[in-house]
């Protein structure tokens, strides 16, 4: 029909450059007989990405059976080592024709607010949870087969005094799974060699790339990557992606901020995260980029739950440089130090302190109570500032970005990643993002209205 989806899908990938973007084997060799172009495998990829099709075997099937991939594809029916390579071995190409969809909704003017929410979530990897190896893993292993091992010989031991005819099996089967339980062990021991020689002290076997990560649940995990999305906040667009093998965000605000300002190419870009990207460091790196970041504080301090004053019953004066306490006394500077490449500012006052009437409401010190202070921290103040007169910023942040995670899972279903080491993943996640993309755009404009869209924006 006219109105078919597949029809976005065919006039997208035409209108492409592969050749300059990247795809192997878009101009064709003068001699030797001609492979399928890779036009027609990205048309295969993106429909099947589309409808929840991202196995090269499933969509070897559905070329044969489906109508609309046989109108898609002219009839041909590629095998599925031919789609798989593809994928494979096009993972630029791939990835600069997601970053050229991304242009052509800029000149669509789809990001003409400039606010972005961005957030993490784990996904498996090929890997299982068995075949990742990491110092406290193999610790509880080697203590379990320790614990297996001490049992059987006391069981050996027993049979030894006892010796009736019918045991005689059962020492004998004991024997055999002591002798598999001390390979185990050998082998356990060999892996804390390579475990002790490993930069981040984790080895996986069958993605060496994937790593074991905490999940929401207590006491569970996965092996897998942590997918980092940039998200418009007016039409829920993709805007900027990346994979990291990191089980923690605290290090991705910057990288996934300057992301999103290059593609919607605007001056001043908002940036809503959750308090899990919250480093000084990072949040100073956007302000300097032109990027107004919107992060919640994390607190670390149990001071108030001891029922003790924390940092924030604590006043900066910046005029005098000094700390007001909850008495109304001040605070001088007294010296800087440098930890972790940050440089910190010490404030106290001792004589105020011990003769402080509520200082056991503020300190379980002998002498005084001591206010640290980063260098940039007026940085985060005014962040703080604007979360304050800003309230609706982190629902905001919420339902945007956790909605498109879940639409991405529900189109998975309860699988893994198809491809092995960290760039392979990126390029199916590329996919992945296209054609979230692509949906979105026939929901916003119809599929004709897309199709307008898209030759207007290609010209």
């Amino acid at each position: 029909g006219e109105d078919n989806p597949v029809r976005v899908i065919d006039l997208f990938v035409d209108e492409l450059d592969l050749q300059g973007l990247g795809f192997a084997s878009a101009q064709p060799a003068v001699t030797g007989r001609p492979g399928y172009h890779p036009d027609l495998l990205l048309k295969l990829y993106i429909y099947g990405y589309l409808n929840r099709v991202q196995s090269s075997r499933r969509l070897e099937r559905e070329a044969q059976r489906n109508v609309e991939v046989m109108w898609l594809t002219g009839h041909l029916a590629p095998d599925f080592k031919t789609i798989a390579d593809f994928r494979r071995d096009n993972g630029t190409g791939i990835r600069n024709a997601c970053k050229r969809f991304i242009a052509l909704c800029r000149e669509l003017d789809l990001f003409r607010h400039a606010v972005v929410a961005i957030d993490g979530s784990k996904f498996k990897a090929v890997n299982n949870r068995d075949k990742n190896f990491t110092p406290h893993k193999l610790e509880q292993r080697i203590k379990q087969i320790e614990e297996s091992i001490e049992r059987y010989m006391h069981a050996l031991d027993t049979a030894d005094l006892t010796q009736p005819a019918e045991t005689e099996a059962k020492t004998k089967n004991l024997k055999e799974k002591l002798v598999r339980l001390k390979n185990q062990m050998r082998y356990l021991q060999e892996m804390g060699e390579r475990l002790r020689q490993a930069p981040d002290e984790q080895v996986s076997l069958t993605d060496p790339d994937a790593r074991s990560m905490a999940t929401s649940g207590r006491g569970t995990g996965m092996v897998g990557y942590n997918v980092q999305i940039a998200v418009d906040t007016e039409h829920h667009l993709i805007v900027a992606h990346d994979v990291v093998n990191l089980g923690h965000d605290r290090t991705q605000l910057a990288s996934m901020a300057t992301q999103p300002k290059a593609a919607v190419d605007e001056e001043n870009l908002e940036v809503l995260a959750d308090r899990g990207y919250y480093k000084g460091p990072e949040i100073l790196a956007c302000e300097r980029s032109g990027i107004t970041p919107f992060v919640p504080m994390t607190m670390t301090s149990d001071n108030k739950a001891r029922g003790l004053f924390d940092k924030r019953d604590f006043v900066y004066q910046a005029d005098q440089d000094v700390y007001r306490c909850p008495t109304g006394r001040l605070l001088p500077r007294h010296h800087q130090s440098v930890e972790q490449g940050l440089v910190i500012h010490t404030y106290y006052n001792l004589g105020a302190c011990m003769q402080c009437p509520i200082k056991a409401r503020c300190t379980t010190a002998e002498r005084e109570r001591r206010v640290r202070r980063w260098e940039h921290e007026a940085v985060l103040e005014s962040m703080q500032r604007r979360l304050d007169t800003s309230p609706g910023k982190m629902r905001q942040r919420r339902s945007t970005v956790e909605h498109v995670f879940g639409t991405l899972k529900f189109w998975m279903g309860a699988t893994h990643f198809l491809t092995k080491t960290r760039p392979r993943v990126q390029t199916e996640m590329c996919l992945h993002v296209l054609a979230y993309n692509l949906r979105r755009i026939i929901s916003l404009y119809g599929t004709k209205g897309a199709m307008n869209a898209l030759r207007w924006a290609a010209v």
